[in-house]
């Protein structure tokens, strides 16, 4: 008989008793939260319509794990806090998980999908699988709405993903001095739903790519709600002439971008500047006579008309006349509503788009959506829709379960520390399975609240035609 040490870890001693830990636990857990992704999943039939997406090519004689399945392992590992494909090597025994894909905790021959699995299921997409991938991200946006919206705000934004190997289409982009790629990530700028994304090379998007993509998605949105009006919201490398002409005079549908400022625009806004520095020069005057601190700036708006040389018309253009201590602050927005002030386009539209950086920052740093360091371009693009399938499960978790808890508006890297990082011991019996949790589980009550919402929401009839 061979005998073994088991590895152990070495504490300094407690009240005279010597502390040893192992790792002989046996079914034990620590991801609690994989049952609740679970159950969200099959609410809203996210893995499912995404797996419909994909075109299968695998010989049904020779597959252990179904495509969905693949799926729905790979989103709740990312949505856990698993960034990396090579972890379920170790997360393809863990009972929760095994759960969480519905199959037996504790049988050795229903072990889940290895990394390699993965990796080939990764490179094996092709570019026509990809679009229907994004199509089904935004077909689950439209089917979240019980009912066609009145207004929803399309919130588009890129985001620098450095790279440091030979991917394919990275280029060096220097306005963020780096090798990278450059996705584009669209959400409903009221909610913070995902619509959709996409993985781009590295260079800056031009015009006529932008106004590709939204001629497409438009044209996907009004299919479903004829009637909602679309506001779309972006930067100033939005404000090309390509992407206003797909919006302008388009029936239900306006458009508030930065506009970058040149010699005509602040020839127009000198009057203003001139007049917003004397408010600054008057209000820091009067605060030194009554020993306050000055203003950090003063502000003032104004509007005018306006049509680059490249444009087919004048637009209305909001002047943010800012004087700062470090100087004058100038910032343009062309936009086609008519009716709001220049300070409430300006404040309360423009800049509300600034929560859109807030939504980037949960898929790529909790959420990982940046670990695209597979060798082809489709395999990344491929990665990155993973991380956002991921986030529109912790966004549906937020919205739809954990409204009017502490966690109603926490980052996904909150939600995971402090809901699904709970210890479980699994025990499996010929007719039932039982999880038992830490009698001092400090989130114990919203975890009864939230298990039993999930439990009272009937499992939607999902058409993936």
């Amino acid at each position: 008989m061979v005998y073994s040490t088991p590895e152990q870890l070495s504490f300094h001693p407690v009240a005279g008793h010597t502390v040893r830990a192992d790792f002989e636990g046996g079914t034990l857990s620590s991801d609690f939260g994989v049952l609740l992704l679970r159950g969200i999943d099959r609410q809203i039939g996210l893995t499912a319509r995404l797996a419909a997406a994909i075109h299968d090519t695998r010989h049904p004689s020779y597959i252990d794990h179904p495509l969905r399945d693949l799926l729905a392992q790979r989103i709740y590992q990312i949505a856990s806090g698993y960034a990396d494909g090579n972890d379920a090597n170790s997360l393809r025994r863990d009972p929760l998980f095994k759960l969480g894909v519905e199959r037996p905790p504790l049988a050795p021959e229903q072990d889940l999908a290895s990394a390699p699995t993965f990796s080939r299921l990764e490179h094996s997409v092709d570019r026509k699988d990809l679009y229907r991938l994004t199509e089904a991200l935004g077909a689950h946006f439209v089917a979240s709405y019980p009912e066609p919206p009145a207004a929803i705000v399309l919130d588009l934004d890129h985001t620098d993903d450095p790279t440091y190997g030979q991917q394919e289409l990275v280029f060096y982009n220097h306005y963020y001095k780096n090798y990278c790629y450059l996705p584009l990530l669209i959400f409903e700028g009221l909610s913070g739903a995902l619509v959709t994304a996409c993985l781009r090379p590295g260079t800056r998007p031009i015009g006529a790519e932008n106004a590709m993509i939204l001629v497409r998605l438009l044209a996907f949105l009004r299919r479903h709600w004829p009637r909602t009006h679309i506001l779309v919201r972006g930067d100033s490398h939005f404000a090309t002439p390509e992407v206003i002409e797909v919006l302008a005079h388009r029936h239900r549908i306006d458009f508030v971008f930065g506009l970058a400022g040149n010699a005509v625009l602040l020839r127009h806004a000198a009057p203003v500047m001139q007049e917003a520095r004397r408010l600054h020069q008057q209000r820091t005057a009067l605060a030194q006579a009554h020993r306050a601190c000055p203003p950090a700036s003063s502000r003032l708006y104004d509007e005018f008309s306006y049509a680059a040389a490249s444009w087919a018309e004048p637009w209305r253009v909001i002047l943010k006349a800012e004087v700062m201590v470090a100087g004058d602050n100038p910032r343009f927005v062309v936009t086609s509503l008519g009716a709001p002030t220049p300070q409430w386009v300006y404040e309360e539209i423009y800049c509300a788009r600034r929560n859109c950086e807030n939504y980037i920052k949960a898929v790529k740093c909790d959420l990982h959506s940046d670990r695209t360091s597979a060798t082809t371009f489709l395999a990344n693009a491929m990665r990155l829709l993973l991380a956002c399938a991921a986030y529109v499960l912790h966004h549906a978790l937020r919205t739809q379960t954990l409204q009017q808890t502490a966690l109603a508006h926490a980052q996904p890297s909150t939600v995971i520390l402090t809901l699904f990082k709970v210890a479980t011991q699994v025990k499996q019996y010929k007719d039932r399975i039982l999880l038992h949790l830490p009698s001092s589980c400090p989130v114990k009550a919203l975890l009864h609240r939230v298990t039993a919402l999930l439990a009272l929401v009937p499992l939607p009839v999902l058409n993936t035609s």
